[in-house]
């Protein structure tokens, strides 16, 4: 009875290393992606035009890129489809493809802000359509109170509510949509009037032409006068003569 007491304890031992090398060890949980602005604006709603700029244009893709392998954050201005509604009629479809994607580009800032954070930004702000410098894209975000106010130039807007934000991604709606000088701005001052063409430089020849020939009209009138005051003397010295006789 000992001995089979034994074996079993035996054959116990032997068996728990083996049990416990045969269980898989706990795996850690994946670490979570970098958040995703379309699926942002989709659950958002009312986003339906910006996001469709944002797909045909890669610059959804762009973000989520940047995301993934920058710490520096993004903050994303989004116009609701109202404000594209307001818009003139047409102003999307006239833009070129490279001017759809800069319009887009220029509501994104490749750093993170919070609301706090707009209170001591430097403006003009740097946009993802490019460095301010030029002129051509030139953002400034300041703040009242706890109200902030974007303008571009062309447009003053203001952030109605925080849509999303994290330590990587910033999303505000704006209620107009955001346009740069570089696209939407005043066109340059009329030109001055082209010097006169050849044309009109022989029509001015030809006038003072014209006034020549009055000259000469006015001297033909001189020899006529002249004709008629000898012709008068003839006839006084004939009419003379027949005094005489």
């Amino acid at each position: 009875m000992k001995l089979l007491f034994s074996l079993f304890l035996l054959l116990l031992f032997l068996s728990h290393p083996t049990a416990t090398q045969s269980q898989s060890p706990a795996q850690a949980p994946a670490p979570p992606g970098p958040p995703d602005l379309i699926k942002i604006l989709q659950k958002a709603s009312q986003f339906t035009v910006f996001i469709k700029l944002l797909t045909t244009t890669q610059v959804g893709s762009q973000i989520k890129g940047q995301l993934n392998n920058s710490n520096d954050g993004m903050t994303v201005f989004a116009p609701p489809d109202n404000a594209f509604s307001s818009l003139p009629a047409g102003t999307l479809n006239s833009l070129t493809d490279e001017q759809k994607v800069e319009l887009v580009q220029f509501h994104v800032i490749p750093s993170f802000f919070s609301i706090s954070q707009f209170q001591t930004v430097s403006n003009p702000v740097r946009t993802q359509a490019g460095d301010t410098r030029n002129g051509k894209f030139p953002l400034n975000v300041t703040t009242s109170g706890n109200q902030v106010n974007v303008s571009t130039g062309i447009v003053n807007t203001t952030v109605d509510n925080t849509i999303y934000s994290d330590s990587q991604l910033a999303v505000y709606q704006v209620d107009k949509v955001l346009l740069p000088l570089s696209i939407f701005g005043s066109p340059s001052p009329a030109t001055a009037p082209a010097p006169a063409t050849e044309k009109k430089k022989k029509a001015t020849a030809a006038d003072g032409g014209g006034t020549s020939s009055d000259g000469g009209d006015a001297s033909g009138g001189v020899c006529l006068s002249s004709y008629s005051v000898h012709a008068m003397v003839v006839l006084c010295s004939v009419i003379g003569g027949f005094v005489l006789l």
